[in-house]
């Protein structure tokens, strides 16, 4: 075979290969949110609807892993960055709920985006419910992980200052104490580690100001109350580590049902997906028999 012929061949070859993988095109993509902060997401798949994934407190879109591969098949979806963030940009002096949302509305926009599943993680969940709000006609229903056990949950701003004392004295110390109580002994040891190093790295000034402005909503009775507009239908998939007031929850929303994990930590999207995502499909299909 001649030389010539074979270095064609190799080309071709490598060509076809990395053409073919969906891996290599796929890049993160940037928008600017409604105040100009840019804002990092990632596409994948095809097939309507559009599900969003939001993550949580100090967290990025590399929590939603174990999703991509799983829920790709059959729909696109999206994973972002919130404002301060992993890749997006920072530049804010408050890290409002309702300014994430915005960051979710630029993303559904920049992607076209015109009937989406919103699926949040923790403090996702009322940055969801935010979106949802900004998106009236767009979105067909929200999903929690590990969110919503109770969005009447009464708290009073001396337990608010309890939780944030530590963060603000030792960030580091305090958050990965913080995480910690998130987390079974069952949690695998590498993941548990690399969660909480990953948090405690957080930029303290966005992540105290996500937590105050978080837990601040159910002081005033916000986290509650925006349910009066967003009249859809709301899932949670969660761990059994705490209780969830199903009649609560009813009272405020339009619908609310919840499958519970039995044996999983706060991040069972990442320790548990082979639960999680068979439940987490579930709910998503839930949700498209009610549009």
């Amino acid at each position: 075979m001649k030389p010539a012929f074979i270095k064609a061949f190799t080309c071709w070859l490598l060509f076809f290969i990395f053409a073919a993988s969906p891996a290599a095109a796929q890049w993160p993509r940037m928008t600017p949110s409604q105040d100009g902060v840019p804002i990092s997401y990632e596409v994948y798949g095809k097939g309507e609807p559009t599900l969003i994934f939001v993550h949580g407190w100090s967290c990025d879109a590399r929590y939603w892993r174990e999703q991509i591969n799983h829920f790709s098949k059959n729909n696109r979806i999206v994973l972002l960055d919130l404002a301060g963030h992993g890749h997006s940009g920072m530049g804010r002096s408050q890290y409002t709920m309702k300014a994430f949302g915005e960051d979710v509305k630029a993303v559904a926009e920049a992607v076209g985006s015109q009937k989406v599943i919103l699926i949040g993680h923790s403090m996702g969940g009322p940055v969801i419910a935010e979106a949802a709000r900004l998106m009236p006609g767009r979105v067909l229903g929200l999903i929690g992980v590990d969110t919503f056990g109770n969005v009447a949950h009464p708290l009073t701003p001396e337990i608010l200052d309890g939780m944030v004392s530590p963060l603000e004295e030792d960030f580091q110390a305090g958050s990965r104490q913080f995480v910690e109580t998130m987390m079974i002994p069952a949690t695998p040891a590498p993941l548990r580690e690399w969660i909480l190093n990953d948090m405690a790295a957080a930029p303290p000034a966005v992540a105290l100001s996500a937590l105050k402005e978080m837990m601040g909503l159910f002081i005033t009775g916000e986290s509650a109350a925006i349910f009066k507009e967003v009249r859809l239908p709301v899932m949670a998939v969660n761990a059994d580590l705490w209780p969830i007031d199903y009649e609560s929850n009813r009272r405020h929303m339009a619908s609310f049902e919840a499958t519970v994990i039995k044996g999983a930590d706060h991040f069972l999207m990442l320790a548990r997906p082979e639960v999680f995502n068979p439940a987490l499909e579930e709910a998503v299909e839930k949700i498209m028999k009610r549009k």
